[in-house]
């Protein structure tokens, strides 16, 4: 591994959640893991409208 990879990797500490989203044209899926890699909460389905993002939103919440 290089130093920015590193140094990124550093920043990661107890307290960072992780949010990862499967971006689609139409529904989009995300899901939240901590440090570790263990999920929390349960999966958030949400749809390309201002509606869905919202409900994203609540769910970061």
């Amino acid at each position: 591994m290089n130093y920015n990879q590193n140094h990124k990797i550093a920043q990661i500490t107890s307290k960072t959640l992780i949010i990862g989203i499967d971006i689609a044209k139409h529904h989009h899926v995300a899901r939240a893991q901590d440090y570790r890699g263990i999920e929390l909460g349960s999966t958030c389905f949400f749809d390309n409208i201002k509606e869905g993002f919202s409900t994203f939103m609540e769910w970061i919440n």
